[in-house]
């Protein structure tokens, strides 16, 4: 009854996930074939892509960002080596939170204890679990390796990196597994992960630039050790298939010592009373949200830093191709500026994530029943709105600045030009109008009802696209515009239009207040 339990689950699992796991894997193999894409339109001679490739391998900043730098005269090479880190951790992101819906989740919410009032085994919902993140990962890593066979990449080369990534994936799921079982939320669950998969990254960075033993210490550096389109190795998947098995051994070991419902970490409660800064629903706002903000501003702070650190190499590296005129030479500018013009977008979109992320917390808050006791105090729903609307305003302001001021101060310790960081901080602060559109507009999704609230993902979906593969697809005018990003001089290689970006910020506070009228006028679950 055990075995046919965990397969019924296991179908439950990924009917439940068959829209998460299609926008996650398609992104997933959107990442590595379009850098096969890009590569190939950039340089039109070999001598130019010979060039740029050791341009790149004495870069220290690449390195640490990418990884090693091995064929990077070679298309193969390339998308090994752009892809290959940041699609292990898009592969342990999805795996992270497979695991967290149905383990952690289910128990938070009771769903879990009524599944075992049937004839369940113990083990069955978190052994449907491991095997949802399975067919994830093989899904992720097979098409992977058919995107880039089928673009004409060498068969073992793409075969090597869809395994590395569905590995990672595993590893990474696994770990999760094994949190799960110490913690009693879904939050710390997360947090313990994600503090692995960080690590990991930064392992991986600190053993490529040094002499490389941090690296063996990283799942995501034991998929690059297979050496994927430069010479392919096997032997480092058993390194990885090691890991899984062992945490998994670890984590049923440990689930078997646990009471559902709990962790084996004891929970600390808070102190009996809230200090001054709790005192409001401003103050308890931002406590629950200013982890994800310290957060987030870290990342896009060091991302930015590593995009500065490119410095002035963007020349050599870009080559004279006409692709590469046509993607990053912008409005007559500099290839230099035109580069950080489109480095200023993409650390925009990355911001976007937290945008739409802290826009939806109230949503997690009203799922799990806590806002109905706040409002059964005198705080009023409008202030409750108002205030969890400025914490992602106030929140998204700080993680779009510290993106600017990390790629200005990469910039300058690179180059030595002291007026880079002020340049470059204010060429990324008037997309915080664009980011805070989308929140606002996820905002009023939620507002309207809270199943509608996940549009805000769809719209940050449909913006990178534009972004990114606009031209490739040759998409409409009318199309475009539809992105709060298209309407945005690029700065700095053009000058800030101030009309386009007042008529976004006006936009943004319609969209906040009709989303904040609609939440009054509805139903509370």
């Amino acid at each position: 009854m055990t075995g046919s339990a965990t397969g019924l689950l296991l179908r439950f699992n990924l009917r439940r996930d068959r829209l998460m796991l299609l926008w996650w894997v398609l992104g997933a193999v959107l990442l590595y074939w379009s850098q096969a894409v890009s590569v190939e339109g950039l340089y039109p001679t070999q001598a130019e892509f010979d060039k740029a490739a050791a341009s790149m391998g004495d870069n220290v900043a690449f390195v640490a960002m990418a990884g090693p730098a091995r064929a990077l005269n070679t298309v193969g090479g390339q998308v090994a080596w752009q892809a290959s880190a940041f699609g292990a951790i898009v592969a342990g992101l999805l795996s992270m939170l497979l695991v967290g819906r149905h383990t952690r989740a289910e128990e938070e919410s009771g769903r879990d204890e009524l599944v075992r009032a049937g004839a369940v085994g113990r083990r069955a919902p978190v052994a449907a679990a491991g095997l949802t993140v399975l067919v994830a990962n093989v899904l992720l890593g097979g098409l992977v390796a058919a995107s880039l066979v089928g673009y004409g990449l060498a068969v073992a080369g793409s075969v090597s990196l869809g395994l590395a990534a569905a590995l990672a994936g595993l590893v990474f799921g696994s770990v999760a597994l094994v949190a799960a079982q110490l913690t009693d939320g879904t939050r710390a669950m997360y947090g313990i992960t994600g503090v692995v998969i960080g690590a990991s990254y930064v392992l991986r960075a600190v053993g490529d630039v040094g002499n490389g033993a941090l690296s063996w210490a990283s799942p995501i550096g034991w998929g690059q050790a297979m050496h994927a389109f430069s010479g392919e190795r096997w032997w480092p998947a058993l390194l990885s298939v090691t890991a899984v098995a062992v945490l998994l051994a670890v984590a049923l070991w440990l689930f078997d010592r646990r009471d559902i419902g709990s962790g084996l970490m004891a929970a600390r409660p808070g102190p009996a009373r809230a200090g001054p800064r709790l005192r409001g629903s401003l103050g308890l706002a931002w406590r629950q949200q200013r982890a994800s903000v310290a957060g987030w501003a870290a990342g896009l702070f060091f991302t930015g830093l590593a995009y500065g650190a490119i410095g002035d190499d963007v020349e050599d590296l870009l080559g004279d191709s006409q692709f590469a005129q046509d993607v990053f030479v912008q409005g007559g500018g500099t290839v230099v500026d035109s580069f950080y013009a489109v480095a200023v977008v993409i650390l925009a979109l990355m911001a976007s994530g937290f945008a739409v992320a802290s826009a939806l917390r109230p949503r997690g808050e009203e799922d799990a029943g806590r806002v109905e006791g706040l409002l059964a105090t005198g705080l009023t729903r409008r202030r409750w709105a108002a205030t969890c609307l400025a914490v992602t305003t106030a929140g998204t302001v700080a993680v779009v600045s510290a993106a600017g001021l990390g790629l200005g101060l990469g910039y300058q310790l690179v180059t030595g030009d002291g007026s880079a960081v002020a340049r470059l901080f204010g060429a990324t602060l008037p997309y915080v109008a664009p980011v805070l559109l989308l929140a606002t507009l996820t905002w009023l999704a939620y507002g309207l009802s809270p199943r509608w609230a996940g549009f805000g993902w769809v719209a940050l979906a449909f913006c990178v696209v534009v972004s990114f593969f606009g031209e490739l697809l040759q998409l409409p005018d009318w199309v475009v515009d539809l992105s709060p990003f298209s309407h945005l001089a690029l700065v700095p290689a053009e000058p800030l239009a101030w009309g386009p970006l007042l008529a976004l910020l006006a936009v943004t506070t319609t969209l906040g207040v009709a989303g904040t009228g609609a939440l009054e006028r509805r139903d509370l679950h």
